[in-house]
């Protein structure tokens, strides 16, 4: 593995849930964090936990559906930390109503905002840094809805997530030539805030057994510590009554 010790990452969706796993794992490895998401408080929180662990944090709120704010917001990261080694893009949602009969249009068109054009933006935010440098790790957090259709996740979420896949395999198509390395991640259940906009309650027995955000932190851990001839375009990591045969509990 690769030491990660002084590098910098940039993470969307960092306020709550995956997103603050995956800051505070990487900061425990010795990383510092630009921190983005809509809600600054939830931010500060977490900039005070990567700091407890010695190292430095930037918050910067950010729509990633935004282009100007997402430039903005690169060019904050590098003023304060010189450059741009690692982007986590994490920053999704979903909405209430899911299925492509139900699904009210505008929310159709905010969901694939977000979670893949949100994406493309924040890459292309780094993308020249990362050539220029020739080097950068891209990971993207997608979904193992992207593999597996369900009613669960919804056409929306499930068309972007299919989507991000998409993106991250074209990516090293085209970038992996200038030392930027992309993976596309797609847990299964995780327990986050996400959870509540489920049409159906969620069991206290089923969040139990499903990931946590610090199990996708340290998957993140993993995979941006490959050494750079190492590229892994794409990991599934599940609960594991989701790979069982037994029924859903």
């Amino acid at each position: 593995m690769r030491s990660l010790v002084d590098r910098v990452a940039w993470i969307t969706g960092a306020g709550t849930g995956i997103g603050r796993g995956v800051a505070l794992a990487l900061a425990n490895s010795g990383v510092d964090v630009v921190l983005s998401g809509r809600r600054r408080a939830q931010l500060e929180e977490v900039a005070q936990s990567v700091r407890s662990v010695g190292r430095r944090a930037l918050v910067a709120p950010l729509d990633v559906s935004d282009r100007e704010g997402v430039s903005n917001v690169v060019s904050q990261g590098v003023r304060e930390f010189g450059t741009i080694h690692i982007l986590v893009n994490n920053a999704g949602i979903n909405t209430t109503k899911r299925t492509a009969t139900e699904i009210e249009p505008a929310d159709w068109d905010h969901v694939v905002k977000v979670n893949l054009t949100g994406a493309f933006n924040c890459f292309r935010g780094v993308f020249l840094g990362m050539k220029t440098q020739n080097e950068g790790v891209i990971i993207n957090i997608a979904s193992i809805a992207a593999r597996q259709i369900s009613l669960l996740g919804g056409a929306a979420y499930t068309a972007s997530k299919h989507a991000m896949v998409a993106l991250t395999h074209s990516i090293n198509l085209e970038a992996a030539e200038f030392g930027i390395r992309t993976s596309v991640i797609l847990p299964g259940e995780v327990d986050t805030p996400i959870l509540e906009v489920r049409r159906t309650p969620v069991s206290e027995k089923r969040r139990s057994l499903m990931l946590q955000p610090k199990d996708l932190g340290d998957t993140v851990v993993f995979v941006a510590g490959m050494p750079p001839h190492v590229t892994i375009p794409e990991l599934w990591i599940l609960p594991t009554y989701q790979v069982s045969a037994e029924p859903l509990p």
